[in-house]
């Protein structure tokens, strides 16, 4: 994508208009919104087009997190995750171990189990496979969100396989929608300094595009705060609108606020608050195709978290329990959150909560059990939004 110097330059009210009468931004637009000092009007709207959408709910789920390996082939500079093949520390968990890990989880029954890990070099289709199939005979209403774009990409590499025959091993095993990692930024200057060797953009983006075909969703995310300019983010966000506006499978975009510690990257601080919240609205604005936006309180603090609401996100994840990744990178939020906490947030921060699945429809549960809070049976068929 080239950025147009011509023409009438961007400005909060042309922005605006165009808001107000239903057009889509340009990527000229979208430059503008990330490099404005008026980060007011940016969220005030960013927040009109939430809630015209939404109104003023936030939607949440409950989850759990279960990495199947930590031992990865790649050495991204900005992972604390990955241990080295060989590396003491490496695990490569069987399907016994993660049934036992499902049914060891306490509190509110999940709806999504969140499955990714790094690359490791023997892994292959069949093990996965066989982790998704044990899983499901215990737990066949539990939705199987696994393997980023980057993890398929390589099973298709190490497995001499199409991306489709992948997916469809997968899906045939129980693999229900596919997670949104892995992005980074597509621009090939940064993934060249920060991931070179895994998946490219074009990669990751044909991994999905497949999915999709497939029937199966999947998100997206963009790791920002680090090497990137206002350009090359404005880019991957194009990418994205575009490959959208082509198979309609992305369910949520969730912009991820890098972490500087433990890693290879030289990099002392990641964004600000206000930055965050910068990107956040930015993404609500330009990316009008897809349905919500993300708030990872995990990776952006809680009260940042909260703020996000109010600057066009209507989603703020889950409880997120057993999750790695993001803390072993410094993350100093809490490792999980329980149902109540996260509804407290929600109303703290002036939304209305809304339990939902992994394919955003309402939850309802019942909630004649007080003894412990939080903790109620979902319904068989969870009722649209």
């Amino acid at each position: 994508m080239v950025i147009s110097a011509q023409g009438q330059s961007p400005c909060m009210e042309s922005i605006a208009a165009k808001v107000e009468r239903g057009e889509r931004l340009s990527p000229e637009d979208a430059l503008f919104l990330l490099g404005s000092s008026d980060l007011v009007s940016v969220g005030r709207l960013a927040n009109r087009v939430r809630e015209e959408r939404w109104g003023n709910r936030c939607s949440y789920n409950i989850n759990r997190h279960i990495h199947p390996t930590n031992v990865c082939v790649f050495r991204c500079t900005f992972c604390s995750f990955y241990r080295k093949p060989g590396q003491d520390g490496g695990y490569l968990i069987t399907p016994e171990e993660a049934v036992e890990r499902v049914r060891g989880m306490e509190g509110t029954p999940p709806t999504e189990l969140h499955m990714v890990g790094g690359c490791h070099p023997t892994a292959r289709v069949d093990y996965y496979a066989s982790l998704y199939r044990a899983i499901k005979a215990e737990f066949p209403e539990l939705h199987i969100k696994s393997l980023t774009a980057v993890e398929i990409a390589w099973l298709a590499r190490v497995s001499k396989k199409g991306f489709r025959e992948v997916l469809l091993e997968l899906k045939q095993a129980g693999l229900d929608s596919l997670p949104g990692g892995g992005a980074e930024i597509f621009a090939k200057r940064v993934r060249d300094l920060t991931c070179g060797g895994k998946a490219t953009a074009e990669e990751w983006l044909e991994v999905h595009r497949v999915a999709h075909g497939l029937g199966i969703p999947s998100n997206a995310t963009m790791l920002y705060g680090h090497i990137e300019t206002n350009e090359e983010i404005v880019d991957h966000l194009f990418r994205l609108r575009e490959l959208q506006d082509e198979t309609g499978g992305f369910l949520t975009f969730i912009p991820l606020a890098y972490h500087p510690e433990n890693n290879a990257m030289e990099i002392s601080e990641g964004p600000s608050g206000m930055r965050s919240l910068q990107v956040i609205a930015t993404s609500r604005l330009f990316l009008d195709n897809f349905p919500h936006i993300k708030a990872y309180w995990v990776m952006l603090g809680l009260e940042t978290a909260q703020m996000a609401l109010w600057w066009g996100a209507d989603d703020l994840d889950g409880t997120v329990v057993d999750e790695h990744i993001y803390h072993d990178a410094g993350a100093t939020t809490p490792e999980a959150l329980t149902v109540s906490q996260i509804r407290a947030l929600i109303e703290e921060a002036g939304r209305e909560p809304m339990e939902r699945d992994t394919l955003y429809r309402r939850v309802e549960r019942r909630r004649d059990l007080t003894s412990t809070p939080g903790v109620g049976s979902p319904s068989s068929t969870p009722t649209a939004p």
